[in-house]
């Protein structure tokens, strides 16, 4: 599937071809702390599809639990994480944040979660949470 998307401010635009089939939550406590939300949702984009249109990202490199390292790109004006990616040069495939895509809601519903043993206990079932349409 084809995608485009951007930062909030429209500072950083971009552009690739994503694996529906791969959208997935991360609950883990560093996609907690670096989103400030509950958790993290993700889609894989396929190998070498991965576009810039307008603007450069800041690189945040996070060194995960297991050692590995990750590096996170975001808006350097608005703050808005865009994706997650190997430190290498030129890397293979990005993990999208799906909040900045334009086709955010033609997405499957998320094939699975990772990271269960840290996420929130009321974030692994909001449907009982009263539903407002706007503020």
């Amino acid at each position: 599937m084809k995608v485009t998307g951007q930062c909030h401010c429209g500072n950083i635009r971009y552009e690739a071809e994503v694996d529906a089939a791969t959208v997935r939550v991360c609950h883990c406590s560093d996609c907690q702390r670096l989103t400030g939300s509950a958790f993290r949702t993700n889609v894989a984009t396929l190998p070498g599809t991965f576009r810039l249109l307008s603007g450069t990202p800041k690189v945040y490199l996070k060194t995960a639990e297991s050692g590995n390292k990750r590096a996170h790109g975001f808006c350097p004006d608005c703050g808005t994480p865009l994706y997650a990616t190997s430190p290498d040069p030129n890397p293979a495939s990005y993990g999208l944040r799906v909040g900045g895509l334009d086709q955010r809601a033609e997405l499957p519903p998320p094939a699975r979660q990772i990271w269960c043993r840290s996420a929130l206990p009321w974030a692994m079932d909001i449907t009982r949470i009263a539903r407002i349409e706007t503020q």
